[in-house]
């Protein structure tokens, strides 16, 4: 057996890595449906504080706290992928092993 092929869940890891960068950098493209209805929702509401005169503080907590829900998911997602990745390492160093070990010699 040769080298494990993970080419796939390099891509996936590259990927995920770079929706990291993009919402640490405060991008809204990564997100999900649900966190951008959320954050949205958040904006209008600071948008009503500020109209009423009244402090956004509220609405930029409940933003930065959907922002970092967005970070633990996809650090989740990262952690999965490069565990995989390493569960596929590891099993063609097992069959490999296995393989020179039962050899004829």
């Amino acid at each position: 057996m040769g080298k494990p092929d993970t080419r796939r869940l390099d891509r996936e890891i590259q990927r995920t890595t770079k929706k990291l960068e993009a919402v640490r950098r405060g991008e809204w493209w990564p997100l999900t449906g649900r966190e951008r209805l959320a954050m949205t929702r958040a904006m209008a509401g600071g948008a009503r504080s500020v109209h009423r005169g009244r402090s956004t503080t509220g609405a930029e907590d409940r933003m930065d706290s959907i922002g970092s829900a967005v970070e633990m998911r996809l650090n989740a997602e990262l952690t999965a992928l490069h565990g995989e990745k390493q569960r596929l390492i590891t099993e063609a160093a097992r069959a490999k092993a296995a393989k020179k070990s039962s050899g004829w010699w």
